[in-house]
């Protein structure tokens, strides 16, 4: 029986286990990229560490999220970012280089490696045949200073790509496919690998968009094989002697199988507020838009840009509607000045943003009271465009630029035209702005603003806890939700203390102060609670205002290493019927907590309601232990050599 790709790599790189489906392995990772919004606490935990230059075969850090001055904050954690990456050994991508994904695929990506970044949509990576994987900015730190990556091992779902997509559908439309059919937590614990006869017809910037979105599905990865499509690529950024092919063996073993028939796809749209609220354009309807968003790492590509900029030549944007549009990176952006396409964007009445997340983040662009927002982006969850009312669709950059002319969302399919030069021989290479570390570190002064507070630490696990159940939650529960990101909020990734102030803001605007009013306490959640995004803060503010514990009945597994990394209970329902029995503020106790936890299973006794309920732990020997000792980094430092 032969092996998929997935088993190959990881076979490659493990370091410890068995490599069977549900164990757990610990593997080799090759590479780390962080990005400026997550990146400040995960270098403050790499200094905390001790060790004198990461171990990695390459780090590397990017500035891509942060991006608007409207006061010392942003600028001071880039100067912070830039110095440690100086002194640590990692690469350091400046402001206005690009988004770290597509920088990543572009200049760092390599066939085979493993990827760890401190940011969900690392798996973008897995286009160009890598094993990538997003996590919080604690295990990114030890990634570089040595330290393999614990996983388990995940089931193998196999998306097997029918014939070819028709004019106007496009790689979204295939990724948004699978979110209808396989939703938000379908992914949990599993890796798409795409293969089949529609794999020819893909480009690298066509795969990145579907590894890139596969994050929505909650999934450890995807990936596509390394074949000549890639080696293409590869070329065209001159760095074919970094390509290999790879590829599934021919008898491969899967744990399933998903048939997609590209012929019969049509264009569809992510409605508000979930990317697995997928629908076609056709059922939507011709809606009225007041926006249209165009870039984030999912479609920013210069292939992306050059369909957009063909829509629009000759054309004028609607009256009604404001277009921005965000290239992914300076070679996007050089590319498309000097043969011209950005000038037919520009003449549109286009608005050009930087080379950056920008709209997709928060970071500016926050639509109008009520608005409609098309955007090409990979999420719209409820709140995080920074409009708390506006209601935003997911779509594909054709059908964002032909709305962005008409002014209602229209299927792209309706507009003739045949697009010319979406692929190029050769890229315009210039790594200027990817500043190498210097080879002695040692003397090199790490620069740190007012604004970088020291990260919150948790203490070892009580025998006796008790709190209040502080707040109660429904199902897919964001990261968003939990700390949200925007243009107020983004410059104070660096200040758990200020940022903790609005935890949950969008949903319960006085939970911080119930929180502090009741010395910490619990939350209930429901299934996949922290979905979205890997920003460690979401686990981070909660342990600064003392939150001892989560109750769900599920979780998204990024957000659940967070929060067993902080040393945060994650707790799982056993009898999920016991979450209507629990209301907010009611009081729970948990007795014998220590021996409870190495048991996997505690009795909690709802003191209000007096009744006890049971909850599973999902934790690993290793996880055990960090949670006894308060939190990994307690856990490890030790352990650092």
């Amino acid at each position: 029986m032969g092996e998929n790709l997935v088993y190959k790599i990881l076979r490659r790189h493990i370091v410890n286990g068995e490599l069977k489906s549900g164990n757990t392995i610990n593997i080799k990772i090759d590479n780390t990229l962080t990005q400026d919004s997550t990146g400040t606490m995960a270098y403050l935990q790499l200094e905390a560490m001790g060790i004198k230059k990461v171990k990695t075969e390459k780090s590397i850090a990017f500035i891509d999220h942060n991006m608007l001055q409207q006061g010392f904050e942003n600028a001071d954690d880039h100067r912070y970012i830039q110095t440690v990456a100086d002194k640590y050994g990692v690469y350091f991508s400046k402001p206005g280089n690009g988004i770290c994904h597509q920088v990543y695929l572009e200049r760092f990506s390599k066939p085979g490696n493993t990827l760890l970044g401190s940011d969900s949509h690392t798996p973008t990576a897995g286009g160009v045949g890598m094993i990538a994987i997003g996590a919080g900015g604690l295990d990114v730190s030890l990634a570089m200073a040595g330290k393999s990556y614990s996983i388990k091992v995940p089931e193998v779902i196999k998306v097997n790509l029918i014939g070819k997509l028709n004019k106007m559908v496009s790689s979204k439309d295939i990724i948004l496919e699978l979110l209808k059919r396989e939703t938000v937590k379908g992914g949990v614990g599993k890796v798409y690998e795409y293969s089949g006869e529609g794999l020819k017809y893909l480009s690298v910037p066509q795969r990145a968009t579907i590894t890139n979105m596969g994050a929505e599905l909650g999934a450890t990865t995807s990936i596509f094989p390394s074949d000549e499509k890639t080696l293409e690529f590869f070329k065209a950024q001159k760095r074919e002697d970094e390509w290999k092919e790879l590829k599934a063996d021919e008898d491969a073993v899967y744990d399933r199988v998903i048939n997609i028939d590209l012929n019969n796809l049509i264009p569809l749209a992510a409605k508000p507020h979930s990317p697995d609220n997928v629908d076609s354009i056709e059922n939507i309807g011709n809606i009225k838009i007041n926006q249209v968003a165009i870039g984030s790492c999912t479609n920013s590509s210069y292939e992306d840009l050059m369909k957009v900029a063909q829509i629009l030549k000759g054309k004028k944007v609607n009256k009604d509607v404001s277009l921005v549009i965000a290239p992914g990176s300076r070679q996007v952006m050089e590319m498309l000045a000097r043969n011209g396409a950005l000038g037919d964007i520009i003449s549109s009445g286009a608005r050009i943003l930087e080379n950056s997340c920008g709209p997709c983040i928060g970071m500016g662009q926050s639509p109008g009271t009520d608005a409609i927002s098309l955007r090409t982006f990979n999420r719209n969850f409820y709140g995080r465009s920074g409009t708390l009312s506006a209601n935003i669709y997911l779509v594909s950059p054709e059908t964002a630029a032909v709305s962005a002319i008409t002014g209602v969302l229209t299927d792209p399919r309706k507009m003739e035209i045949e697009f010319e030069n979406l692929s190029v021989d050769k890229f315009i290479i210039d790594d200027s702005m990817i500043i190498k570390p210097s080879e002695d570190g040692e003397n090199v002064e790490v620069e740190r603003g007012p604004n970088i507070k020291p990260f919150p630490l948790n203490v070892e696990l009580k025998n006796e806890i008790v709190g209040k159940v502080v707040l109660k939650v429904g199902d897919n529960i964001t990261t968003d939700h939990i700390m949200p990101s925007n243009a107020k909020l983004l410059p104070y990734r660096s200040n758990i203390p200020y940022l903790s102030k609005f935890c949950f803001s969008t949903i319960d605007k006085d939970f911080a102060e119930r929180v502090e009013e009741n010395d910490g306490g619990f939350i209930v959640g429901g299934d996949n609670y922290g979905q979205g995004s890997s920003r460690e803060h979401a686990a981070l503010a909660p342990l600064y205002l003392g939150i001892k514990g989560i109750i769900a009945k599920s979780f998204a597994r990024i957000h659940k290493a967070n929060l067993i990394n902080s040393g945060i209970l994650p707790m799982i329902f056993c009898n999920i019927d016991d979450y209507n029995k629990i209301e907010q503020m009611d009081e729970l106790k948990i007795e014998n907590a220590i021996n409870s936890v190495e048991k996997r299973r505690i009795t909690i006794k709802n003191i209000t309601k007096d009744f006890s309920f049971d909850v599973d732990l999902d934790l690993t020997d290793t996880d055990v232990e960090i949670i006894k000792d308060g939190g990994k980094l307690n856990h490890t430092k030790k352990y650092i050599d």
